[in-house]
């Protein structure tokens, strides 16, 4: 059973969805939120201090602007159409006008999250579908995994602007746009449910997992996304950059250790590629 703490948190966490930044609270309310703030950083689980009941409930916001949305199919749905007009990216100026959400089963077992579209995504309004998303089809497929049954999305829903003459040019976002397109793929996240997460690219852990630090120095490690375990590993881009067998290898341990962590068969052929 879900915790006053649990349920406030998950309100509070939805309201940028709604695009609400700002909320009301009394002097009761702020004691608590301060308390359980210190506690996460202890490591401690909090006891609110004394202050009336009413003034840790979920906000009304969250019933009265909210629809009734029961299945995930419908959750996603909504933030579908959340982020075609999410204020907060387009208000930027620095993301084009084309939104790509995502793709695959909304049930899925495993996520994979990358940085954001590229211009063949863009052009098809679908993710990963250039030649890194041919790469990490075949990694998924070596995995036997198929796309259709994992979910695949981006921290970022636009592709970053590189002005007028842009072509075919890409870009990763930049912390400013990765802010401003957080609180969706959360909300996905909080959605789906999956049960592991690959963060694709350092983009993508910086944004999941507020880690600057290198790829390299990320990757062979578990860590939590909403306490989901969260892997991360080199961008299928990187793979095309740098076709070596060092490489290869170090994202095939990775997508072991995830097969691992889903309980999913592994036969020895597998664990022998790149030995």
């Amino acid at each position: 059973m879900s915790t006053l703490r649990q349920l406030a948190i998950e309100a509070l966490s939805n309201l940028p969805v709604q695009g609400q930044t700002t909320l009301a609270v009394d002097a009761g309310a702020r004691a608590i939120l301060r308390e359980w703030m210190l506690a996460a950083r202890r490591g401690t689980t909090a006891q609110p201090p004394s202050a009336p009941a009413a003034a840790v409930e979920p906000p009304a916001v969250q019933q009265s602007t909210t629809p009734d949305l029961q299945t995930t199919e419908q959750k996603l749905a909504w933030l579908r159409e959340k982020a075609l007009n999410w204020r907060a990216a387009r208000a930027l100026g620095s993301l084009r006008d084309t939104m790509v959400f995502a793709t695959g089963d909304p049930h899925a077992q495993l996520m994979l999250v990358g940085e954001a579209p590229g211009y063949e995504e863009e052009q098809q309004q679908e993710p990963f579908v250039g030649p890194a998303g041919q790469k990490l089809t075949q990694i998924l497929t070596a995995m036997g995994l198929s796309r259709a049954k994992v979910y695949i999305s981006n921290i970022c829903k636009f592709r970053p602007s590189m002005g007028p003459q842009q072509h075919t040019a890409n870009r990763a976002p930049n912390d400013e746009e990765i802010a401003a397109c957080l609180p969706i793929i959360q909300a996905e996240i909080r959605a789906i449910r999956p049960a592991c997460i690959v963060c694709l690219g350092g983009t993508a852990a910086r944004g999941l997992l507020g880690h600057a630090a290198s790829v390299a120095s990320q990757r062979g490690k578990w860590f939590e996304t909403q306490g989901i375990p969260t892997r991360v590993t080199y961008h299928p881009s990187y793979l095309l950059r740098n076709d070596t067998i060092t490489a290869r290898r170090a994202v095939w341990e990775d997508m072991l250790a995830v097969m691992q962590k889903l309980n999913m068969p592994i036969s020895a052929k597998q664990l022998r590629y790149f030995k």
